[in-house]
């Protein structure tokens, strides 16, 4: 075994003989720490999150690999009832069909709610034979902690839960509890990705979503879901010198982003106050992607307004929804 560790790839650690693998959608209702709880699993953050329902847009796929198992999570948007324009529409449909061909199923749960959108999501999961792990998120928020066996009892009779987990995603609580019982739930498989790999998203589309997060968590309330982020430019320039100055320049990655909105008055509040919170949103956003991506970031940002975009269906395919 010692021998076969050393001349084994380097970071890469020998799989156990029943090696298990598979993909685990992570379901709910908006805002119950979906894509906390995947970020924290990971100990990495993949995923945007915020006060906001209906942060995520996207299924996100998040890798965690040991040498017991590969967990291919998909994060996905929050399944709500109001699909009152298309980029609702479409959110309910991502979140619906990432149920499609997955060995295990997350649904979160609060730990002190329980509302009609969890019904909804346990309803949609009732039309599947799919196995469920329901995990009580928030558990520490709790200020009687035996009041959540109750609330484990509740649900255990309204669903025929493979497991029930409370956790606290944010505080990292009895997230090794979680881990343990998705392992005992996935198929012996070899890897289906990388072991190294931490994600099948592309650098732009991550790009993309940290500026949204930036604006979405500086703006506050003010602005709405009217927003969205488009990649125009992603270009990897290697260290060289600079044939102007006989300088050496260090290995940069430039991006150009525009972000639409749909009215001028939303386009003033993104730039804000002498263009201080645009400037401070690409700040924040490539600080994060040169901690997520290992490499110097030059961008650059850009506000512009395409009215009705998120009820417009080409111009949500064009978008990348």
């Amino acid at each position: 075994m010692a021998i076969e560790e050393f001349f084994a790839p380097s970071g890469h650690t020998r799989m156990a003989d029943d090696f298990k693998s598979g993909y685990v959608a992570i379901v709910g209702r908006p805002n119950v720490g979906k894509s906390t709880l995947m970020n924290h699993l990971l100990g990495q953050k993949l995923s945007i999150t915020s006060r906001k329902p209906q942060t995520t847009r996207h299924r996100i796929h998040g890798i965690l690999s040991n040498h017991e198992m590969q967990a291919v999570f998909v994060d996905t948007p929050g399944i709500h009832r109001n699909e009152v324009r298309a980029i609702n529409e479409r959110m309910n449909k991502a979140a619906v069909s990432a149920l499609v061909d997955v060995d295990l199923v997350l649904f979160v749960v609060d730990s002190d709610q329980w509302r009609d959108d969890d019904l909804l999501t346990l309803q949609k999961l009732g039309d599947t034979d799919l196995t469920v792990v329901l995990v009580i998120n928030k558990s520490d928020t709790l200020k009687d902690k035996g009041s959540v066996l109750p609330l484990i009892e509740t649900f255990n009779d309204s669903f025929d839960f493979a497991d029930i987990v409370p956790v606290s995603a944010l505080k990292n609580q009895n997230l090794d509890r979680l881990q343990e019982v998705i392992a005992s739930h996935l198929p012996v498989a070899a890897p289906i990705y990388d072991t190294e790999q931490i994600t099948d998203r592309s650098e732009r589309f991550l790009a993309s979503e940290i500026i949204r997060e930036k604006i979405m968590r500086s703006a506050g309330d003010e602005v709405p879901y009217d927003l969205t982020v488009q990649i125009d430019a992603f270009k990897d320039e290697p260290a060289h010198t600079d044939p102007k100055t006989g300088r050496p320049r260090k290995a940069c990655t430039f991006i150009d982003a525009t972000i639409y909105v749909e009215r001028s008055g939303q386009k003033a509040i993104v730039i804000g106050d002498k263009g201080q919170r645009i400037k401070q949103v690409g700040m924040d956003a490539r600080k994060d992607m040169e901690q997520l991506f290992d490499k110097k970031i030059m961008l650059t940002l850009w506000v512009k307004v395409k009215r009705g975009w998120s009820d417009d269906e080409r111009a949500l395919t064009s978008l990348g929804y």
